[in-house]
C-alpha cells in the first residue's frame, strides 16, 4: 500500500514543534492493480473486450459461457451474464461505442450481441450447421462485425449500424486463396484498420499472418522477417495499434510486436516480451500504454491437471 499525508496532517506537522506534537495522520491508498481476478475455479477464460476511454472490460469463460465484467482499478470482477442454452461457451469478444458486446460462440457455431447497459441479448447470430466449427474471434469495422472460424475456411460477417445488427453471412470462402486450411486449429485472432478497409488474421497452426482487403476480398500472406524468423507460431489473439500489430503466442507465453508496412503487406518482427504473471495468455486489449492479457491456463486443463486459482487478467506495460 502507498501511504500519503493528508493536507490537514501536513499543515499540523509543519505548524507544531513541541513535545506533545502528534505524528501526521497517514492515509492508505491502494497500489496500482496489475492483476484482475475472475470468480470460479474452472473459468478457463479466453476473450476480452475493452473500449478505449471506458472504465470497464469484459471477459468470457470457455467452460460454460459466463461473461464477467471488470472495472479498471478494482481487482475483483463480477458476473455480467450467466450462461444459457445457446451460449455454453464464450471465446473472442469486442465492444462497440454503442455499448454492444459481440461474443464468438466457439463450437456452438453461433455468435451473440449484448446490450451492456441493460444486460439483454440483442441478437443471436447463427451459421449453417457443420460437422466441425469453432467461431473464434471477432473484429469490428465501422459497418460490420467479422468472425473467424478455426475449423471451416469461411470468414463470417454481420453488418451493423448505430441502431441494428444484421444476420450472419458467409462473407468470404478461403478455398482457392493464399490462405489454405490445414489439419488443426486454423484462423484465430482477427484485427482491422480503423477505416475498415483492411483485415488481418493469424493462422495458429502455421504461424502465418494474412491481409484481407475488404473492397475486393483479396487475400495475401503478409511477408514477415526479423527477430525469431518469419512466422508467429501459436498465434492467438491479435491487436492492431497504428502500424504495430501485437500477436499473443499462447503456448510460448510471449507477445510479439510486429511493425507493419504502410499497406500491411509486410511486417518486421520485434523483440517478444512477457511478464511473470502470464499463464498461457490468449487474447489482449489495450488500455492506454498497457495491455490487459487474459490468462487462459489451457495447459492446466484436463484430467489430472490443476489450474492456479483464481483465474486472472494481467495488466502489463507495453514494451
Amino acid at each position: 500500500m502507498k501511504k500519503l499525508l493528508t493536507a490537514a496532517a501536513l499543515t499540523l506537522a509543519l505548524a507544531s514543534c513541541g513535545p506533545e506534537t502528534k505524528p501526521p495522520v497517514e492515509t492508505e491508498m491502494p497500489d496500482t492493480v496489475t492483476s484482475y481476478t475472475l470468480p470460479g475455479n474452472t473459468v478457463f477464460p479466453e476473450g476480452i473486450a475493452h473500449l478505449a476511454g471506458s472504465q470497464n472490460f469484459y471477459v468470457g469463460s470457455t467452460t460454460d459461457g459466463t461473461i464477467f465484467k471488470g472495472t479498471l482499478g478494482q481487482k475483483a470482477t463480477e458476473v455480467f451474464a450467466l450462461p444459457d442454452a445457446d451460449r455454453t461457451t464464450a471465446i473472442g469478444m469486442k465492444i462497440d461505442d454503442k455499448g454492444r458486446l459481440y461474443v464468438a460462440g466457439g463450437d456452438t457455431g453461433k455468435a451473440f450481441v449484448y446490450d451492456t447497459v441493460n444486460k439483454t441479448r440483442l441478437k443471436l447470430l447463427t451459421t449453417p450447421a457443420a460437422k466441425a466449427t469453432f467461431i473464434n474471434d471477432v473484429t469490428l469495422t465501422p459497418d460490420a462485425a467479422y468472425f473467424t472460424d478455426s475449423q471451416r475456411p469461411i470468414l463470417f460477417r454481420a453488418t451493423r449500424t448505430d441502431s441494428s445488427v444484421g444476420d450472419m453471412e458467409a462473407w468470404l470462402d478461403f478455398t482457392g486463396t493464399a490462405l489454405q486450411y490445414q489439419p488443426g486449429f486454423n484462423l484465430n485472432g482477427i484485427a482491422s484498420t480503423p477505416d475498415g478497409s483492411t483485415l488481418i488474421v493469424v493462422q495458429s497452426n502455421t504461424g502465418k499472418l494474412f491481409r484481407i482487403k475488404v473492397s475486393d476480398k483479396s487475400v495475401t500472406e503478409i511477408k514477415l522477417s526479423g527477430v525469431g524468423g518469419n512466422t508467429v507460431p501459436n498465434g492467438d489473439g491479435i491487436l492492431l495499434n497504428g502500424q504495430t500489430l501485437y500477436v499473443v503466442r499462447n503456448q510460448d507465453v510471449i507477445i510479439v510486436p510486429v511493425t507493419m508496412s504502410a499497406d500491411f503487406s509486410t511486417g518486421r518482427l520485434g523483440t517478444p516480451f512477457s511478464d511473470p504473471s502470464l499463464r498461457y495468455p490468449t487474447t489482449i486489449a489495450q488500455e492506454g500504454k498497457r495491455l490487459l492479457v487474459v490468462n487462459a491456463q489451457f495447459n492446466n486443463r484436463g484430467t489430472g491437471l490443476t489450474p492456479e486459482v483464481p483465474f486472472t487478467v494481467s495488466d502489463i506495460a507495453i514494451k
